[in-house]
């Protein structure tokens, strides 16, 4: 199973969208096991100081359903700060406490920065590839910047540039193995 993790919890979130992209290219490919986290729709019950001892019941169901039978990961994260989103730093350091090595250990990630300035968070996708190869998951070298987000879209907020939908579509064919036809 892969899980796409949408890193940010701000509402109405343009992560979120692309997301929706991914999905669709994904069940192009023919990859029906994929489940969507979105960390902006999940219960923050589990954020207090108590959670490095032991995660509250909402956190342990995310985990169990999200994180422990995931073998892949697809993170989109957008540029916070020229980082990522605390809440997915947060959110990582929060699974790490219980089942850790079922949770990480030996999963593969697939990272992509979401921009809407010009270098598409690649200073956040090396912050997140240094705590995910922490945590033991193998990272995908097909990182992918996605900048200047707001040109890439319709007023119906449909992605338009061709050539993102192209590079998104070798991104996951590479991280799934897809060979491309002759």
């Amino acid at each position: 199973m892969i899980t796409l993790i949408i890193g940010t919890n701000r509402k109405d979130n343009r992560t979120a969208l692309f997301a929706r992209d991914y999905l669709d290219i994904l069940a192009e490919l023919g990859e029906t096991s994929v489940k969507m986290l979105d960390l902006s729709r999940i219960p923050h019950d589990w954020f207090h100081p108590e959670m490095y001892h032991e995660p509250g019941p909402s956190l342990k169901a995310i985990q169990d359903e999200y994180i422990i039978p995931a073998t892949r990961f697809i993170i989109l994260a957008p540029e916070y700060n020229g980082s990522i989103p605390g809440v997915l730093k947060l959110f990582l350091d929060a699974c790490s406490v219980r089942e850790y090595e079922a949770s990480f250990k030996g999963k593969q990630a697939l990272l992509t920065g979401i921009a809407s300035g010009r270098a598409g968070n690649l200073l956040g996708m090396d912050h997140l590839n240094a705590v995910l190869q922490h945590l033991g998951m193998h990272v995908s070298p097909e990182k992918l910047p996605i900048s200047s987000i707001s040109s890439l879209r319709d007023k119906n907020d449909k992605l338009i540039h061709e050539e993102t939908r192209e590079v998104i579509r070798r991104q996951l064919s590479a991280f799934l193995g897809v060979a491309k036809p002759a």
